[in-house]
C-alpha cells in the first residue's frame, strides 16, 4: 500500500494503530495463544473486538491463525516471521514506557 505522505510512521501506524493491536502483539510475542487465552490476557477487550483485531493483523501478515480439524476447533494465533520483525520495536516502546510510568509515580 502506497502513502500519499510518504511517512513512515504513518504506515506503521496505519497497520498496529488502534488500542489493541500492539496489545495482541505484546501478548503474541511470548508465544502462541488460543482465542480464550489472548482474551483472559486482556480482559477489557470485548470477543468482538478481538475477533477484529486478530482478522486485521492476519490480514496485514503480522499473525498467523491455525486451525486444527478437530471437535471442538482448535485455533491458535501466533507471530508470522513479518510480526516477530516487530519485537524489537515493541521491546523499545516497553521501555520507553517503563521509564515514564517511573516518571510520572
Amino acid at each position: 500500500m502506497l502513502y500519499m505522505s510518504g511517512c513512515p510512521v504513518e504506515a506503521t501506524l496505519s497497520v498496529i494503530g488502534g488500542k489493541w493491536k500492539i496489545v495482541i502483539l505484546w501478548r503474541l510475542a511470548r508465544g502462541t495463544m488460543r482465542f480464550n487465552e489472548l482474551q483472559r490476557a486482556i480482559t477489557p477487550i470485548t470477543r468482538k473486538m478481538l475477533t477484529e483485531q486478530l482478522r486485521e493483523l492476519e490480514s496485514d501478515n503480522l499473525i498467523v491463525r491455525t486451525v486444527y480439524p478437530v471437535v471442538p476447533p482448535k485455533v491458535e494465533y501466533s507471530l508470522s516471521e513479518y510480526g516477530k520483525t516487530f519485537i524489537p520495536v515493541m521491546q523499545s516502546m516497553a521501555q520507553w514506557g517503563l521509564v515514564h510510568l517511573e516518571r510520572n509515580a
